[in-house]
C-alpha cells in the first residue's frame, strides 16, 4: 500500500510539473494571439490577459491526454532510471501491478475533468466571447435557441438589434422566416422588419422579400409599411461568430447538455454534434487511462536496455494517433456515419485494449 501511494505521489508531481509547462508556454502564445487579433483597438494589457486567462481551462483541457501521456513518460523514465521499477520486481510486484496507482490517479484526474473542468471550460469560454465581442464593437453579441427558433443579439453605435429565425443553414449562413426588431442607443424601437431569408455577406444582412415597419410614437406602423425585394442591414455579426455559437459544444456545461440537445431537436436543429460531444466527454476518463497505459507500454524497461529516447518517442507518436483516430470517429459520429455511442466509446476502448497488449507483451513475453 505504500508503494503505491508513493507512485502515485511520483506521478501528480510529473502531472504538476507537465501540466505547468505547458501552461506557461500556451499563455504566452495565446496572448501573442490575442494581441494580433486586437492589433488597433483600444485593448489594455490588463484586458488581452483576462481574456488569455479564459482561454486558460479550454486549452487545458484540450491538451489533457498529451499532458497524461507524457506525465507517464516521465514517471516511468524516472523509475527505470533510479531501478526503482527493478527493485519492485524483485520485492515480488509485477510491472503491471505497478501501474494501479497511476491508472487510479488519471481516473480521478478524468472524473474530475468531466464534472468540474467541463463547465468551467463552458463558462469561462462563453465569457471570453462576450468580452471579445465587447471590445472589438462595444456591444455583447448573444445567440440562443429555443423551441421558438434561433434568437441572435447584435450591437453597434447606432443602438441594437434582436433577431428571431425559424431556421439557419450554417453551410451559407441564411436565416428562415427572419424578424428583426432595432432598437436606438437609447433602448427605444425604432423599425420592425420581416424577411423570408437573411444571408450573411460582408458585414451586412441581405434580406429578400422583406416588409419594414418605422415604430415611431403617435404613428400607425401598419400605414407607413414598407416592402422591398432585398433589404441590407448592417451587423457586427461574422460566420465565423455565429458558427462558433451554434457549433461549439464545448461552451455548453455537460450538465445542461442533454436539455440542450431536447431544445436543439424540438426547434428542427441537427443535433449529431452535441450528442457526440456528450459522448466523448462521460468516455474521457477511459481515453486518459489509455494515453498513460501507452506511455508505461515503452518506458517501464530498465534504462541500461538503452533507447530510451526512441521508446519516448514513439510512444507519443502513438498516443498522437491515437487522439487523431478518436477525433477522427468523432467525425464520422458528427456525419451519421457511425453510431454515436460507437464514435464516442470505440476508440477509448481499443486504445486501451492496444496499451493491454503492448503491457502484456513487454512484461510476459
Amino acid at each position: 500500500m505504500m508503494l503505491d501511494y508513493y507512485f502515485a505521489r511520483r506521478f501528480i508531481l510529473s502531472f504538476a510539473m507537465i501540466t505547468a509547462i505547458f501552461l506557461s508556454l500556451m499563455m504566452l502564445i495565446d496572448l501573442l494571439e490575442q494581441l494580433r487579433k486586437f492589433q488597433g483597438t483600444e485593448v489594455s494589457t490588463g484586458q488581452l490577459m483576462r481574456l488569455v486567462l479564459l482561454n486558460v481551462p479550454g486549452a487545458i483541457s484540450q491538451i489533457l491526454p498529451l499532458i497524461m501521456i507524457l506525465s507517464s513518460v516521465v514517471l516511468f523514465v524516472g523509475l527505470a532510471r533510479s531501478s526503482e521499477l527493478v527493485v519492485t520486481r524483485a520485492a515480488g510486484r509485477s510491472g503491471i501491478r505497478s501501474l494501479a496507482a497511476p491508472v487510479m490517479v488519471t481516473v480521478v484526474i478524468g472524473i474530475l475533468a468531466v464534472s468540474t473542468l467541463n463547465p468551467i471550460v463552458a463558462a469561462s469560454s462563453n465569457r471570453y466571447q462576450q468580452l471579445a465581442d465587447t471590445y472589438r464593437s462595444g456591444q455583447p453579441a448573444a445567440l440562443s435557441i429555443s423551441r421558438e427558433g434561433l434568437w441572435l443579439r447584435q450591437g453597434g453605435e447606432r443602438g441594437q438589434s434582436v433577431i428571431h429565425a425559424l431556421g439557419y443553414d450554417p453551410e451559407s449562413a441564411t436565416l428562415f422566416d427572419v424578424t428583426i426588431l432595432s432598437y436606438a442607443p437609447d433602448g427605444g424601437p425604432v423599425r420592425r422588419i420581416n424577411a423570408e431569408t437573411a444571408q450573411l455577406a460582408d458585414g451586412a444582412w441581405r434580406l429578400k422579400q422583406v416588409k419594414l415597419w418605422p415604430l415611431e410614437a403617435g404613428v400607425n406602423p401598419e400605414s407607413t409599411a414598407s416592402f422591398h425585394k432585398s433589404l441590407s442591414v448592417e451587423t457586427t455579426l461574422t460566420r465565423e461568430r455565429i458558427r462558433d455559437s451554434l457549433g461549439r459544444p464545448s461552451g455548453i456545461s455537460i450538465y445542461d447538455m442533454v436539455g440542450t440537445i431536447r431544445q436543439l431537436s424540438a426547434a428542427g436543429f441537427a443535433t449529431k454534434q452535441y450528442e457526440v460531444w456528450y459522448q466523448s466527454e462521460l468516455a474521457r476518463p477511459v481515453f486518459l487511462v489509455a494515453m498513460v497505459l501507452i506511455g508505461a507500454a515503452f518506458t517501464m524497461r530498465h534504462a541500461r536496455l538503452g533507447g530510451t529516447g526512441v521508446a519516448v518517442l514513439v510512444s507519443v507518436l502513438l498516443g498522437f494517433a491515437l487522439y487523431f483516430i478518436c477525433n477522427f470517429a468523432r467525425v464520422l459520429g458528427e456525419n451519421g456515419q457511425l453510431p454515436v455511442e460507437l464514435a464516442a466509446w470505440a476508440p477509448p476502448a481499443a486504445s486501451i485494449l492496444l496499451a493491454m497488449g503492448l503491457l502484456l507483451h513487454s512484461e510476459d513475453g
